[in-house]
């Protein structure tokens, strides 16, 4: 099977005119720490991939062939809620998951109204225990760390 592109890829937009377009301060100054978090934890600078601030990257195959690059952890700031990617998902971390706080989950997406409503530590614990697992899983990063 050939490699099919992803729609959801790195571009050259500018992380900080992302934060400071967000009009909820609140929510802004929570994408600020979630970038702080994942640079410390990664490693790696943000880079927008398409509407997400993504941290580092890597290179799938599946089985049926398919293969791609993306990130290996990131987050988005939608409407409803943050969207955290945990790429390694959830079901690793039921310890985790339990002292998190107020979030809901969807296959590797976490969705949190407010950083005030989990404990950070807790968070940035499972961020990094996703990125020891993609690294386990995948390898090293494709492209530069900072």
């Amino acid at each position: 099977m050939a490699k099919t592109e992803n729609k959801t890829k790195p571009t050259d937009q500018s992380v900080a005119d992302y934060i400071d377009a967000i009009e909820n301060k609140t929510r802004q100054s929570d994408c600020k720490k979630l970038i702080e978090i994942m640079c410390e934890e990664s490693g790696c600078e943000p880079v927008m991939w398409g509407s997400i601030v993504g941290f580092g990257n890597y290179h799938y195959k599946y089985e049926s062939g398919r293969e791609g690059d993306f990130m290996r952890t990131g987050f988005a700031n939608r409407k409803a809620a943050l969207s955290v990617y945990i790429m390694a998902g959830f079901d690793a971390y039921p310890d985790l998951m339990t002292k998190l706080g107020k979030f809901k989950t969807g296959k590797s997406c976490l969705y949190i109204n407010s950083l005030d409503d989990v404990d950070v530590d807790v968070l940035r614990r499972l961020i990094k225990e996703s990125l020891q697992f993609m690294a386990q899983t995948y390898g090293p990063e494709l492209t530069h760390r900072r």
